[in-house]
Protein backbone atom coordinates (compact mmCIF):
# COMPACT_ATOMS: atom_id res chain seq x y z
CA UNK A 1 0.00 0.00 0.00
CA UNK A 2 1.64 3.31 -1.36
CA UNK A 3 1.33 6.55 0.24
CA UNK A 4 -2.15 8.69 -0.78
CA UNK A 5 -2.79 9.80 -4.01
CA UNK A 6 -2.14 13.74 -4.23
CA UNK A 7 -5.31 14.22 -6.11
CA UNK A 8 -4.23 18.42 -6.61
CA UNK A 9 -0.73 17.43 -8.40
CA UNK A 10 -2.47 15.05 -10.60
CA UNK A 11 -5.02 17.58 -11.73
CA UNK A 12 -1.50 20.24 -11.94
CA UNK A 13 0.20 17.74 -14.21
CA UNK A 14 -2.85 17.28 -16.21
CA UNK A 15 -3.60 20.71 -16.48
CA UNK A 16 -7.09 20.48 -14.94
CA UNK A 17 -7.76 23.86 -14.12
CA UNK A 18 -8.62 23.50 -9.83
CA UNK A 19 -10.85 26.13 -7.95
CA UNK A 20 -9.91 26.95 -4.24
CA UNK A 21 -11.01 28.94 -1.50
CA UNK A 22 -9.33 30.15 2.03
CA UNK A 23 -9.78 28.38 5.12
CA UNK A 24 -8.53 30.97 7.54
CA UNK A 25 -11.41 30.59 10.57
CA UNK A 26 -9.14 28.19 12.87
CA UNK A 27 -12.04 25.60 12.70
CA UNK A 28 -12.03 21.60 11.43
CA UNK A 29 -16.64 22.22 11.67
CA UNK A 30 -15.98 24.71 9.20
CA UNK A 31 -13.69 23.34 7.43
CA UNK A 32 -15.36 19.98 7.00
CA UNK A 33 -18.70 22.13 5.92
CA UNK A 34 -16.31 23.99 2.85
CA UNK A 35 -14.70 20.54 1.83
CA UNK A 36 -18.43 19.52 0.66
CA UNK A 37 -18.91 22.55 -1.17
CA UNK A 38 -17.63 21.92 -4.33
CA UNK A 39 -14.19 23.27 -4.32
CA UNK A 40 -11.27 21.46 -5.21
CA UNK A 41 -9.15 22.40 -2.71
CA UNK A 42 -9.34 24.45 0.39
CA UNK A 43 -6.07 26.82 1.72
CA UNK A 44 -5.51 26.09 5.56
CA UNK A 45 -4.10 29.09 6.39
CA UNK A 46 -1.53 29.34 9.25
CA UNK A 47 0.08 32.16 8.37
CA UNK A 48 -2.85 34.84 8.70
CA UNK A 49 -5.36 32.71 10.23
CA UNK A 50 -5.48 31.72 14.38
CA UNK A 51 -4.07 28.38 13.31
CA UNK A 52 -1.56 26.49 15.56
CA UNK A 53 -0.23 22.76 15.03
CA UNK A 54 -3.27 20.70 16.60
CA UNK A 55 -5.69 22.93 14.97
CA UNK A 56 -4.40 22.42 11.27
CA UNK A 57 -4.15 19.12 11.90
CA UNK A 58 -8.00 18.70 12.74
CA UNK A 59 -8.79 20.84 9.86
CA UNK A 60 -6.58 18.05 7.66
CA UNK A 61 -8.15 15.61 9.58
CA UNK A 62 -11.77 17.10 8.78
CA UNK A 63 -10.83 17.04 4.71
CA UNK A 64 -9.24 13.58 4.98
CA UNK A 65 -12.27 11.82 3.49
CA UNK A 66 -13.75 14.41 1.59
CA UNK A 67 -13.32 15.75 -2.31
CA UNK A 68 -11.93 18.81 -1.39
CA UNK A 69 -7.69 18.76 -1.46
CA UNK A 70 -6.14 20.50 1.42
CA UNK A 71 -3.26 22.69 0.95
CA UNK A 72 -1.54 24.34 3.75
CA UNK A 73 0.50 27.20 4.39
CA UNK A 74 2.59 27.82 7.04
CA UNK A 75 3.48 31.23 8.02
CA UNK A 76 7.27 30.19 7.71
CA UNK A 77 8.80 28.00 5.47
CA UNK A 78 10.98 26.40 8.33
CA UNK A 79 12.16 22.43 8.43
CA UNK A 80 11.44 21.72 11.61
CA UNK A 81 7.39 23.21 11.22
CA UNK A 82 7.40 21.36 7.41
CA UNK A 83 8.26 18.34 8.97
CA UNK A 84 5.27 18.58 11.57
CA UNK A 85 2.99 19.36 9.03
CA UNK A 86 4.42 16.07 6.61
CA UNK A 87 3.72 13.78 9.57
CA UNK A 88 0.16 15.35 10.03
CA UNK A 89 -0.73 13.91 6.04
CA UNK A 90 0.05 17.33 4.43
CA UNK A 91 0.75 16.52 1.31
CA UNK A 92 0.32 20.34 -0.81
CA UNK A 93 2.04 23.30 0.91
CA UNK A 94 1.91 26.69 -0.10
CA UNK A 95 4.92 28.39 1.52
CA UNK A 96 4.89 32.54 1.72
CA UNK A 97 7.63 35.11 0.69
CA UNK A 98 9.89 33.23 -1.35
CA UNK A 99 12.96 35.42 -3.32
CA UNK A 100 15.25 33.24 -4.42
CA UNK A 101 16.35 29.79 -5.94
CA UNK A 102 18.21 28.85 -2.94
CA UNK A 103 15.08 29.56 -0.34
CA UNK A 104 13.01 27.11 -2.81
CA UNK A 105 15.90 24.21 -2.88
CA UNK A 106 15.73 24.47 0.54
CA UNK A 107 12.04 23.70 0.65
CA UNK A 108 12.48 21.36 -1.69
CA UNK A 109 14.70 19.04 0.31
CA UNK A 110 12.72 20.21 3.80
CA UNK A 111 9.98 18.32 2.05
CA UNK A 112 11.55 15.17 0.99
CA UNK A 113 13.54 11.77 2.86
CA UNK A 114 16.63 11.35 2.22
CA UNK A 115 18.75 10.91 0.00
CA UNK A 116 16.93 13.50 -2.11
CA UNK A 117 15.98 15.78 1.25
CA UNK A 118 16.35 16.00 5.29
CA UNK A 119 12.67 14.82 6.42
CA UNK A 120 12.91 12.75 9.45
CA UNK A 121 11.76 9.21 9.87
CA UNK A 122 8.73 9.65 11.88
CA UNK A 123 5.42 9.54 9.85
CA UNK A 124 4.56 6.11 11.54
CA UNK A 125 3.26 8.29 14.77
CA UNK A 126 1.12 10.56 12.40
CA UNK A 127 -1.79 10.58 10.13
CA UNK A 128 0.45 10.98 6.81
CA UNK A 129 1.12 6.63 6.96
CA UNK A 130 -2.49 6.12 8.38
CA UNK A 131 -0.94 5.38 11.62
CA UNK A 132 1.72 3.04 10.40
CA UNK A 133 -0.68 1.21 8.57
CA UNK A 134 0.46 2.17 5.25
CA UNK A 135 3.45 -0.30 4.43
CA UNK A 136 4.68 1.38 1.60
CA UNK A 137 4.93 4.63 2.97
CA UNK A 138 8.29 5.43 3.15
CA UNK A 139 8.88 4.78 -0.36
CA UNK A 140 6.43 6.67 -2.25
CA UNK A 141 5.90 9.55 -0.11
CA UNK A 142 8.49 12.03 -1.63
CA UNK A 143 5.94 11.35 -5.37
CA UNK A 144 2.92 12.45 -3.81
CA UNK A 145 4.41 15.86 -2.37
CA UNK A 146 3.14 19.37 -4.19
CA UNK A 147 5.28 22.46 -3.34
CA UNK A 148 3.99 25.23 -4.35
CA UNK A 149 5.82 28.71 -4.01
CA UNK A 150 4.60 32.30 -3.02
CA UNK A 151 6.34 35.09 -5.03
CA UNK A 152 4.65 38.21 -3.42
CA UNK A 153 7.83 40.55 -3.64
CA UNK A 154 9.89 42.27 -6.47
CA UNK A 155 13.01 40.17 -5.42
CA UNK A 156 10.71 37.53 -6.20
CA UNK A 157 9.59 38.99 -9.35
CA UNK A 158 13.08 39.55 -10.11
CA UNK A 159 13.91 35.80 -9.10
CA UNK A 160 11.10 33.95 -10.89
CA UNK A 161 12.87 32.14 -13.76
CA UNK A 162 15.91 30.57 -11.32
CA UNK A 163 12.80 29.73 -8.33
CA UNK A 164 10.34 28.37 -11.07
CA UNK A 165 13.42 26.46 -12.89
CA UNK A 166 13.91 24.53 -9.46
CA UNK A 167 12.96 20.95 -10.03
CA UNK A 168 10.77 19.83 -6.94
CA UNK A 169 8.99 23.20 -7.60
CA UNK A 170 5.25 22.24 -8.86
CA UNK A 171 3.91 25.55 -8.86
CA UNK A 172 4.42 29.74 -8.19
CA UNK A 173 1.31 31.68 -6.49
CA UNK A 174 1.00 35.07 -6.78
CA UNK A 175 0.03 36.63 -3.14
CA UNK A 176 -1.35 39.93 -5.34
CA UNK A 177 -2.23 42.22 -1.92
CA UNK A 178 1.63 41.49 -0.92
CA UNK A 179 3.19 41.71 -4.50
CA UNK A 180 1.38 45.44 -4.62
CA UNK A 181 2.49 46.74 -1.09
CA UNK A 182 5.86 46.24 -2.10
CA UNK A 183 5.60 47.69 -5.06
CA UNK A 184 4.70 50.96 -2.85
CA UNK A 185 0.48 50.34 -4.08
CA UNK A 186 -0.93 49.22 -0.82
CA UNK A 187 -4.42 48.28 -1.05
CA UNK A 188 -4.06 48.07 -5.06
CA UNK A 189 -3.29 44.86 -6.06
CA UNK A 190 -6.14 45.58 -9.09
CA UNK A 191 -3.45 48.48 -9.99
CA UNK A 192 -2.54 47.94 -13.69
CA UNK A 193 1.45 48.11 -12.71
CA UNK A 194 0.49 44.67 -10.12
CA UNK A 195 -1.31 43.34 -12.86
CA UNK A 196 1.25 43.66 -15.80
CA UNK A 197 4.07 42.56 -13.02
CA UNK A 198 1.85 39.20 -12.68
CA UNK A 199 1.15 38.97 -16.20
CA UNK A 200 4.90 38.27 -16.49
CA UNK A 201 5.25 36.06 -13.71
CA UNK A 202 3.08 33.64 -15.10
CA UNK A 203 4.59 34.31 -18.38
CA UNK A 204 7.77 32.74 -17.47
CA UNK A 205 5.92 29.98 -14.75
CA UNK A 206 4.53 28.57 -17.84
CA UNK A 207 8.04 29.06 -19.56
CA UNK A 208 9.64 26.62 -17.19
CA UNK A 209 6.38 24.03 -17.34
CA UNK A 210 5.30 24.95 -13.77
CA UNK A 211 1.56 25.66 -12.83
CA UNK A 212 0.49 29.65 -12.02
CA UNK A 213 -1.82 30.22 -9.24
CA UNK A 214 -3.27 33.22 -7.24
CA UNK A 215 -6.28 34.94 -4.86
CA UNK A 216 -8.74 37.36 -5.26
CA UNK A 217 -12.21 37.57 -3.46
CA UNK A 218 -12.89 39.43 -6.32
CA UNK A 219 -15.19 37.64 -8.86
CA UNK A 220 -14.34 40.36 -11.85
CA UNK A 221 -10.85 40.12 -10.14
CA UNK A 222 -11.03 36.44 -10.50
CA UNK A 223 -12.09 36.81 -14.19
CA UNK A 224 -8.69 38.65 -15.22
CA UNK A 225 -6.64 36.24 -13.87
CA UNK A 226 -8.12 33.42 -15.83
CA UNK A 227 -7.56 35.22 -18.54
CA UNK A 228 -3.73 35.49 -17.75
CA UNK A 229 -3.56 32.44 -17.46
CA UNK A 230 -4.32 31.13 -13.73
CA UNK A 231 -4.00 27.04 -13.55
CA UNK A 232 -5.51 27.62 -9.99
CA UNK A 233 -7.24 29.86 -8.30
CA UNK A 234 -9.10 30.66 -4.86
CA UNK A 235 -12.10 33.05 -5.65
CA UNK A 236 -12.75 33.66 -1.88
CA UNK A 237 -11.87 33.16 1.93
CA UNK A 238 -14.66 31.57 5.02
CA UNK A 239 -14.19 35.08 6.77
CA UNK A 240 -15.29 37.35 3.80
CA UNK A 241 -18.18 34.76 2.59
CA UNK A 242 -19.06 34.91 6.79
CA UNK A 243 -19.01 38.46 6.86
CA UNK A 244 -20.61 39.19 3.54
CA UNK A 245 -23.89 36.67 3.96
CA UNK A 246 -24.27 37.87 7.52
CA UNK A 247 -24.53 41.45 6.52
CA UNK A 248 -26.54 40.71 3.53
CA UNK A 249 -28.97 39.00 5.51
CA UNK A 250 -29.28 41.74 7.94
CA UNK A 251 -29.44 44.89 5.26
CA UNK A 252 -31.44 42.48 3.03
CA UNK A 253 -33.80 42.28 5.70
CA UNK A 254 -34.43 45.81 6.78
CA UNK A 255 -34.32 47.30 3.24
CA UNK A 256 -30.88 48.55 3.42
CA UNK A 257 -28.67 49.02 0.32
CA UNK A 258 -26.12 45.65 0.16
CA UNK A 259 -22.61 47.47 -0.68
CA UNK A 260 -19.45 45.48 -0.73
CA UNK A 261 -16.72 46.30 1.94
CA UNK A 262 -13.54 45.20 2.34
CA UNK A 263 -9.83 46.85 3.49
CA UNK A 264 -7.91 44.07 4.54
CA UNK A 265 -6.25 42.69 1.49
CA UNK A 266 -6.96 40.12 -1.20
Amino acid sequence: MAAPKNAFKAALREGRFQLGLWAALGSPYAAEILSTSGYDWLLIDGEHGPNDMPMISAQIGALRHSPTHAMVRPPMGEAWLLKQLLDQGAQTFLIPMVESAEQAKALVRALRYPPHGIRGVGAGLGRASDFNRTPDYLATANDEICLIVQVESRAGFAAIDDIAAVEGVDGVFIGPSDLAADMGLLGDPGAPEVLATIGKIFERTKAHGKARGIMTVSLQQAEVYRDLGADFMAIGTDVNCLVSAVETLRRTFLGETVTEKRGGGY
